[in-house]
């Protein structure tokens, strides 16, 4: 693909970069690009940079971008604002206005799934969207929100893969029936396993869906009902135990209405291994805006039941709606989603080819908008992006 740019990269602080997402705005060739994202400083140390740690961003600060405004030609945020307040979020601002240097920012969420209140996640995009020089978002849903609450025309970019080539191909292949390329239907050798992941009980998740969820899969032939959790939930003595919870979680489980798989996070390998072993993820959230977990599952095959609150459903059309937010839960629109998800039984993967495609579309979409920023052209005149292809969502 032709580079947009000529000569010496454009250098780009990018908070954080050693994230998956991150990383995958780049060409799976990283020298056939014109982009050089900056690594993450170390925040122990304040200046070394590193490939792994990155929080708090060190770069999230006006005096770094006073002491480095020479090394970089413009910032892109994505994530970690939330660890410095919206005083200090406008100072930054103000410290790239003055030392000539553009903003990019990419509107992941427009409500942070940690925060119960969205007070201060709101004062921060206060600052971000209107100072952006360029803002990016993932789905038209976001930016027609965006357009209406801060009158700035967000450029629309889908999430890319989230799993890599390699293990995509292997968790994809291992899946399908080799005489007709889809899931083979469920039975007693191979049940329909409809999986929800509470995690360490975030913010925006709800518990209380595994009840409902129980009720969706039980009268559905050969199907099983998996609740994942991390093990502090469960455990007596750690710092996120909820007994309450523990209980009912474990009394369903021996009641036989769920299995119950108590863990410690996942690394990589075992956290794709498993969303490759379900048939259905089930997002369980009360609030949000857009999922990399989605993309996950996408990439191995797993077909997402998403919740009404914010925009996972705008990410691609395999995704199927339950109604969920601030206001509840439909136990009937949950049941209803599971059991078209049941009878089915689509293939939502794209292939590694269609993906590897994708990556190369985001990584000349950003090289653009970088050089169209750094150029100083008013916001807006990138306008869409120009793709050789359709960027598929």
């Amino acid at each position: 693909m032709e580079q947009v740019t000529a000569g010496p990269p454009i250098r780009v602080a990018s908070i954080p970069y050693s994230q998956v997402y991150i990383r995958h705005l780049e060409p799976p060739r990283p020298d056939t690009g014109s982009v050089l994202r900056l690594p993450d400083p170390d925040p122990a140390g304040g200046g070394k940079f590193t490939q792994s740690v990155w929080w708090p961003p060190v770069m999230l600060s006006a005096g770094w971008v006073a002491e480095h405004h020479d090394e970089f030609d413009l910032m892109h945020i994505h994530f970690g604002f939330d660890a410095i307040s919206a005083a200090d979020l406008r100072e930054l601002v103000d410290e790239l206005r003055r030392r000539g240097k553009p903003l990019v920012y990419t509107a992941h969420d427009l409500r942070n799934p940690h925060h119960p209140d969205p007070g201060a996640h709101d004062a921060h995009l206060d600052i971000l969207v209107p100072s952006a020089d360029r803002v990016i978002t993932l789905t038209r849903g976001a930016a027609d929100a965006i357009r209406a609450r801060w009158g700035v025309d967000a450029v629309v970019l889908p999430h890319p893969h989230v799993v890599d080539f390699p293990t995509l191909e292997k968790l994809q292949a291992g899946r399908r029936d080799p005489a007709t390329g889809r899931v083979p239907p469920p039975s007693a050798d191979r049940p329909f396993r409809v999986g929800v992941h509470l995690k360490s009980i975030r913010a925006n998740m709800d518990p209380g869906i595994v009840d409902a969820l129980a009720d969706a899969v039980e009268p559905l032939p050969h199907a099983r009902l998996i609740v994942n959790v991390h093990r502090d939930i469960v455990e007596p003595g750690t710092k996120d135990h909820r007994p309450d919870l523990a209980a009912r979680l474990q009394a369903g489980a021996a009641a036989g209405r769920w299995s119950l798989d108590a863990h410690d996070y996942y690394d990589e390998h075992r956290f794709f291994a498993y969303l490759a072993s379900l048939d259905v993820s089930v997002l369980p959230y009360r609030f949000g805006t857009h999922s990399g977990w989605l993309e996950a599952c996408r990439d191995v095959g797993t077909s997402v039941v998403a919740p009404s609150c914010g925009y996972y459903r705008d990410q691609h059309p395999s995704v199927v709606e339950f109604r969920h937010d601030d206001g509840g839960l439909d136990r009937a629109s949950l049941r209803n989603a599971v059991a078209r998800l049941y009878a089915d039984r689509p293939w939502p993967a794209p292939t590694a080819d269609e993906r590897r495609a994708q990556r190369l579309e985001l990584a000349a979409a950003h090289e653009r908008i970088y050089a169209d920023a750094r150029g100083g052209n008013p916001r807006g005149a990138v306008g869409t992006p120009r793709p050789t292809r359709e960027i598929i969502p």
